[in-house]
């Protein structure tokens, strides 16, 4: 462009020096004549091309500089964003580096608080040993004394009877007593073992969490090499990381969660939802099913029942598919709670374990013993798995009958008979109509098949909490 500006610039100046006239003078040999004149000039038109090309250049120079400044000032904006990215980069990464420091200091001094436990419970479980030992020495000592006392009580012993007698009374009452003593201090031991080992469990938990936490404080921060909207705009989205959440609601209960409510969970390799937390004394239970006014209709397809509905805060269904990713591995236990229109309670518990989709979510519950009589509705039932039937997917034992059509809802239904939690909701009193009325929510072995129901409540935890209430 420089070298372009010079050139014209030369070949106006040259122009512009002939477009002056000038004299020529002729030679000696013109022989004295007049002195000839001839003027020259430059075209015109020449001049005025130049003068249009230098304008036409000039412009672009100036054109050529404003952008060059706007790009400038571009740029100098650019540097500034990316010196305060740069320094907020360094503060967050010496933040992060802080707590990572205050994370290790935690989790290693759970580490300690782990062994000193372990330690302790181990020294218990000794001292349990012993204590066991010596039971069975008492026991065998008894057994020896209850020998001498019978050959004492057959006279041979030769002793008279009153003497004997009272012999034996004194020995029986201090083997009674050393007994009765060892019984207590082995009870108190179990009892402290019990203690010990929950409290490992949860530190146990708490050292998994603080652990998922480290792991995921030293993972490097990822930035766009772009900057997004809401970066520029200040808007953060802050979300739990997934190493931090429980993966039921006892977990929660473990973690020091008293009050009952809506929480997220992440069970193991699935997405995180909401679940509603029932938490009591015992521990935390995830509600999958609640009823209780009929402001949900319950006569739902399939595809609703998989992938659940309703209100947590209200009725709902939690859905076969998060029910499954909760206790797909066993080891659960199933709480029903059931409410009449006298607002008297009945309960059940069963430990279950719930197939997935491609078992049409079977329910088998774990038969521990003979079955009670409220249990048998569903238990006797679901010992050899029950799949999950609706109006439109007729999975149930009845051959000539769609239970769920026939009745109302889906249902772990056999024969259409002995249970149904998700029927329709009836306000009291209930119709008249027979065929009506066992369409509701019933449960047979409590109220009977024709009753009802006011409100049920269905609840899952682990079945450890069992071994605790």
């Amino acid at each position: 462009m420089k070298t372009t500006l010079a050139t014209l610039t030369l070949c106006l100046v040259v122009l512009m020096a002939t477009g002056f006239p000038f004299e020529r003078k002729g030679g000696p040999s013109s022989g004295g004549a007049a002195k000839e004149k001839r003027v020259q000039y430059a075209a015109w038109d020449d001049v005025n091309v130049i003068a249009h090309g230098l304008l036409q250049l000039g412009q672009g120079l100036k054109e050529h500089v404003e952008k060059t400044k706007v790009q400038m000032r571009d740029i100098s904006a650019k540097l500034k964003v990316f010196n305060r990215t740069l320094t907020e980069m360094g503060k967050e990464s010496q933040r992060l580096q802080v707590e990572g420091e205050t994370l290790k200091r935690r989790a290693q001094g759970l580490e300690d608080r782990e062994g000193q436990l372990l330690n302790v419970t181990a020294e218990l479980r000794e001292k349990a040993e012993e204590m066991q030992h010596e039971r069975r020495t008492m026991s065998e000592r008894m057994s020896r004394l209850e020998e001498k006392v019978d050959r004492m009580l057959q006279g041979d012993g030769g002793l008279p009877d009153s003497t004997a007698g009272a012999r034996n009374s004194s020995d029986t009452r201090n083997i009674q007593m050393m007994l009765e003593a060892q019984n207590r201090r082995i009870d108190e031991l179990m009892e402290r073992i019990s203690l010990q080992q929950e409290k490992l469990d949860k530190q146990n938990v708490r050292i998994r969490t603080l652990q998922s936490q480290l792991q995921q404080r030293q993972r490097p921060p990822t930035r766009s090499s772009s900057t997004d909207v809401s970066t520029q705009s200040g808007v953060t989205e802050q979300r739990d990381s997934p190493s931090e959440m429980a993966s039921d609601c006892h977990e929660l209960f473990l973690r020091g969660e008293t009050s009952s409510g809506v929480y997220t969970i992440q069970p193991f390799n699935t997405e995180p939802f909401q679940v509603f937390c029932e938490m009591a004394a015992d521990g935390g239970w995830t509600v999958i099913q609640r009823r209780q006014d009929g402001s949900v209709d319950f006569d739902q397809l399939w595809q609703a029942y998989e992938k659940g509905f309703g209100n947590l805060s209200g009725e709902f269904w939690l859905g076969l598919e998060k029910i499954h990713s909760i206790a797909k591995d066993g080891g659960y236990i199933l709480n029903i709670k059931l409410f009449d229109w006298r607002d008297e309670l009945a309960s059940v518990r069963l430990p279950f374990q719930l197939g997935g989709e491609e078992t049409k979510y079977s329910l088998q519950i774990k038969e521990t013993g003979t079955f009670s009589t409220l249990e048998s509705s569903l238990g006797t039932d679901a010992t050899s798995s029950l799949p999950f039937s609706t109006r439109d997917q007729d999975n149930d034992q009845k051959n000539d009958t769609n239970c769920a059509k026939h009745l109302s809802g889906g249902w772990w239904f056999s024969n259409c008979g002995r249970s149904n939690l998700n029927g329709r909701y009836f306000q009291s009193p209930p119709p008249m109509q027979r065929h009506q009325r066992k369409q509701g929510i019933f449960w047979k072995t409590w109220r009977g098949r024709y009753y009802p129901l006011k409100s049920s409540m269905m609840m899952i935890a682990p079945a450890v909490i069992e071994n605790k209430s």
